[in-house]
């Protein structure tokens, strides 16, 4: 038996690494040579010092409290010297990854599926080579390789973790290095290039009402966090925090993946969601943006944990909400997209 280990860098670079029952997150890491930050290992010198964000661990009473302190300790700090998991965890180490000489994961697929789901918006779908499963947390995302244009693009999963085919939301731009390929060029069996996990923006364990907010494609990596959810449910370890998505788009005919948000609502009591559209030509029952379908209930007084993705505008827009109205969530979590213009990266 052993736990996964997230370790997440201060660079973006996510690595997982198995760690052995009774082994310590330190050692594990070194067996499968990522170098975390160390001095003594002695539980001494405070220099292997992260912070545990999910998961249960025990770090025994054998270190100074100048290299920990209880507070620290309270605070989820942990000493990897001395970290010895009971669960899966999820590690932040405050390094970045090339000083600890390890590298952002690469793993080949192949183009499966290219479906155009709107105007604006086309799903990406890839089987991953054989043993090439990429493990990652639900919201990260990785960057694809565009054949013959030497450049890559980033997109968040809408998949699970470990699975043999992933998927991914595309904007479709007219004249995008991407979005031409796709539209054009893109063949069934095409190889592709996938390099990550990447990213801090991923969903944390649920103790609290959760909101979701995602505009256009932004919706990706919620997809995949429901889908966790989901599983989790099923596998009997699920909770039943309120959680609710408002999804905004400019026009009817961008709303998509609809079916999807319904059947995660039939799998998870505690689900809801809102569509909300822009277009004030538009016949849907909700128009505008989605600070304007914010409620009182949906933030709890505060006790929520919010994640945000969306393009700038959006994200700035709630910011701004948020600091008028004076809301504070328990944690804010949020991603940036930037849609690349045509020509951009010709």
């Amino acid at each position: 038996m052993s736990y996964t280990i997230a370790l997440n860098f201060e660079d973006g670079v996510t690595r997982f690494i198995g760690c052995k029952v009774g082994e310590t997150v330190l050692d594990a890491a070194y067996r499968q040579k990522v170098n975390l930050p160390m001095d003594c290992s002695d539980g001494v010198c405070g220099t292997c010092k992260g912070h545990c964000e999910q998961g249960g661990f025990d770090m025994g009473d054998e270190y100074l409290e100048e290299a920990l302190s209880d507070e620290e300790a309270a605070g989820g700090m942990v000493l990897t010297c001395q970290m010895v998991p009971s669960s899966d965890c999820v590690v932040q180490v405050p390094v970045a990854s090339s000083l600890c000489k390890t590298a952002v994961g690469e793993v080949q697929g192949s183009i499966a599926a290219v479906e155009r789901l709107s105007e604006d918006s086309i799903e990406l779908a890839i089987d991953l080579d054989e043993g090439g499963e990429l493990a990652f947390l639900p919201g990260q995302y990785v960057n694809i390789t565009v054949p013959g244009a030497g450049v890559h693009r980033s997109y968040s999963f809408s998949s699970l973790p470990g699975e043999t085919r992933a998927s991914f939301l595309i904007r479709n731009i007219p004249g995008g290095v991407m979005s031409s390929y796709l539209t054009e060029r893109a063949a069934l069996g095409e190889r592709l290039t996938l390099t990550g996990p990447l990213g801090s923006f991923y969903l944390r364990e649920v103790t609290r009402p959760v909101l979701m907010l995602a505009g256009g494609t932004g919706l990706a990596p919620f997809l995949a966090m429901l889908e966790q959810l989901a599983r989790q449910r099923q596998e009997g370890k699920g909770g039943d925090q309120p959680i609710h998505l408002i999804y905004g788009v400019n026009q009817d005919d961008h709303l998509v993946k609809v079916d999807a948000l319904e059947a995660f609502a039939e799998q998870l009591p505690s689900f809801t969601y809102a569509t909300v559209v822009v277009d004030e030509a538009s016949d849907h029952p909700r128009k505008g943006y989605v600070i304007h379908h914010m409620d009182a209930g949906v933030m709890h007084d505060g006790d929520v944990d919010v994640y945000l993705c969306g393009p700038p505008p959006m994200v700035d827009a709630v910011l701004k909400h948020f600091d008028a109205e004076g809301i504070v969530p328990q944690s804010f979590h949020y991603e940036k997209f930037t849609p690349n213009a045509a020509g951009e990266a010709a």
